[in-house]
């Protein structure tokens, strides 16, 4: 029954043609950042899949865009392209841009995102309904 489930899901993603972390729960939730590699993240930083494909967030300092290129759960983030504000939190912002471009594997599971990689870095995120 479950591999019928999943099945049905890879479908139905496929329809869409939408194979990213947005198709498998990701999408209409606004991602905020918990933690980096074990460590609680206390700066505000946020993640979105607003459509197939892209991925838009704000930074501890500026509002940032990637193009989010491979299928679930695999994750791949084109160019970070940011605003260029400078702020007090540079150096949260630059530990923020650093893990997220080191992220290569999703896991959506309810309302929490895991990115990691085979290194073992890991970002936790919890989502809220975007309204």
């Amino acid at each position: 029954m479950r591999k019928f489930g999943i099945g049905l899901i890879l479908v139905l993603a496929g329809c869409t043609g939408d194979e990213g972390v947005r198709a498998f729960g990701a999408a209409d939730m606004a991602w905020n950042l918990k933690s980096i590699d074990g460590t609680a993240f206390d700066a505000r930083a946020t993640l979105e899949f607003p459509e197939a494909g892209q991925a838009t967030g704000m930074g501890p300092c500026n509002r940032w865009s990637a193009s989010q290129s491979a299928p679930y759960p695999w994750f791949k983030l084109g160019p970070i392209r940011s605003t260029r504000r400078a702020c007090p939190d540079m150096d949260a912002e630059q530990r923020f841009f650093m893990a997220l471009g080191d992220m290569t594997i999703s896991e959506v599971s309810g309302n929490v995102l895991v990115l990691s990689n085979d290194a073992g870095r890991e970002m936790i995120f919890q989502g809220k309904a975007v309204e």
